[in-house]
């Protein structure tokens, strides 16, 4: 234990900034920036940027903002020079003017919003800088907020979001790629359309094994094996931040990517809510074991306790009486699934197996396949979208997100998802840490819309 204490100390004192802070130290306190009294019309017509992290997510928002012709990055932010000199290398690769850089101490992002004029601003940074950076840039009078996933990490914080777009009018929205993906964009349709019939039953989750990404050997973002197993200070990428939190909380600490999509289908917070979930957490296993078994049972890791249980499995349900199972699995060798399945009273979708059911269209008691549906309800976004998406990242979705996003921006409209979603996409991982360290106990979902969601109207993805 005392192993484990020091080492935790000791990267908690080398961690400075957005690559390096410790879990939790960001969020302590949120700073308080001074809204621009009036803001500043551009003078070319074009949207002004702001990217607060420039890490490996941003090299793909890069390259998707820096194809839209309307609009320009002016100012990037980030403490990590292997970022910075990688977001140059973007720049260079792409023929474009580098934006001005503001670099150095973990406040720094703070002087970028007081001393330049955006349209909106992008943060890509360590899941604890989230809710200190977007609460900053919607007081400093930044119209649009793009905040990456997790947008929140305990209640509080998904609170400071609500109340903070409330408050100053900026849209903040949850930059939750999944919501985009063809196939899980096809289904909202036939949900939408009737094919399934009155949803009853969801299921979803993130499986996905991280355990070489928790640990690289500070050159190479994924572990390669035989080097050296680093996390925190000395490592990049995920396995500075992120191995933080499986050492210290137990719960569902990523499930954005999978309630995202079932949050659409299911109209959460517009017509619908989340009312209450319980949670539990098996042993946790997978962390030590990679450890060990590629660092000896002497690597100083290995005496570190892991809190984070290999497989946590949350049961939700709703006001109008659904239920989802959302799975959170990053510790355990397994290939990649988000395990959607979507059940109503007419058929059901499983997202592992490509297989989908509709009662009266598919032969009784057999299978058709998802990907032949799929194709016949292929949504607009993608039809309209779909061949200069082909190169953007996650299969696309990735620029299918960031058009929709600046569409709201050019249009002066709401942003697709929105800070009510964001916060109660988000608030399943601190009340499943409430729930598993209290064996499980039933706990209830505050409604973050106050009472606005009976009369909200769905609003992402409408057809077009």
């Amino acid at each position: 234990m005392s192993t484990r204490r020091n080492f935790l100390k000791t990267a908690a004192i080398a961690g400075a900034g957005l690559a390096t802070a410790p879990l939790a130290s960001a969020a302590q306190k949120v700073p308080i920036v001074a809204p621009q009294k009036q803001r500043i019309p551009s003078k070319d017509g074009k949207i002004r940027v702001g990217f607060i992290g420039t890490g490996f997510r941003s090299q793909e928002h890069f390259n998707n903002v820096l194809s839209f012709d309307d609009a320009k990055i002016v100012a990037i932010c980030d403490v990590s020079d292997f970022s910075l000199n990688m977001t140059k290398e973007t720049f260079k690769r792409k023929g474009k003017e580098l934006p001005k850089i503001y670099k150095g101490g973990e406040h720094e992002y703070e002087k970028m919003l007081a001393n330049e004029e955006f349209d909106v601003v992008l943060i890509a940074s360590p899941w604890e800088w989230h809710v200190p950076m977007s609460v900053a840039a919607m007081k400093a009078g930044v119209p649009y907020v793009g905040v990456e996933v997790s947008a929140a990490n305990t209640m509080d914080e998904c609170w400071d979001l609500v109340n903070t777009s409330e408050e100053t009018g900026s849209q903040l929205m949850i930059l939750e790629n999944v919501c985009y993906r063809r196939d899980v964009m096809a289904a909202l349709k036939m949900v939408r359309e009737g094919l399934f019939g009155e949803l009853i039953h969801c299921r979803c989750g993130y499986e996905h094994d991280l355990r070489a990404v928790k640990f690289n050997d500070g050159k190479s973002y994924s572990y390669v094996p035989g080097t050296e197993l680093k996390m925190g200070p000395g490592a990049i990428g995920e396995a500075v931040w992120r191995t933080f939190h499986s050492v210290k909380r137990n719960g569902d600490l990523y499930p954005t990517h999978g309630i995202g999509p079932v949050g659409t289908w299911l109209d959460i917070n517009r017509g619908n809510l989340f009312v209450s979930l319980s949670s539990m957490a098996t042993k946790s296993r997978g962390l030590h074991k990679f450890i060990v078994d590629n660092g000896g049972t002497n690597h100083p890791y290995a005496n570190l306790d892991f809190k984070l249980g290999d497989i946590v499995t949350t049961m939700i349900n709703t006001v109008r009486g659904e239920t989802i199972i959302v799975t959170h699995d990053t510790n355990s060798p397994r290939p990649y699934s988000l395990g959607f399945r979507l059940q109503g009273t007419e058929g059901l979708w499983y997202n592992d197996g490509d297989t989908i059911y509709i009662e009266g269209k598919s032969k009784p008691h057999q299978w058709d396949k998802s990907s032949d549906w799929f194709a016949k309800y292929d949504h607009s976004l993608w039809k309209k979208y779909g061949d200069a998406a082909q190169n953007a990242g996650h299969g696309g979705m990735d620029y299918v997100m960031m058009m929709d996003l600046f569409n709201a921006v050019r249009q002066n409209k709401p942003v697709p998802l929105d800070c009510y979603d964001a916060a109660a996409w988000s608030a399943i991982s601190a009340l499943s840490e409430q729930s598993i360290a209290n064996g499980g106990r039933v706990v209830q979902f505050p409604d973050f819309t106050r009472g606005k969601w009976v009369n909200r109207k769905p609003h992402f993805a409408m057809e077009i």
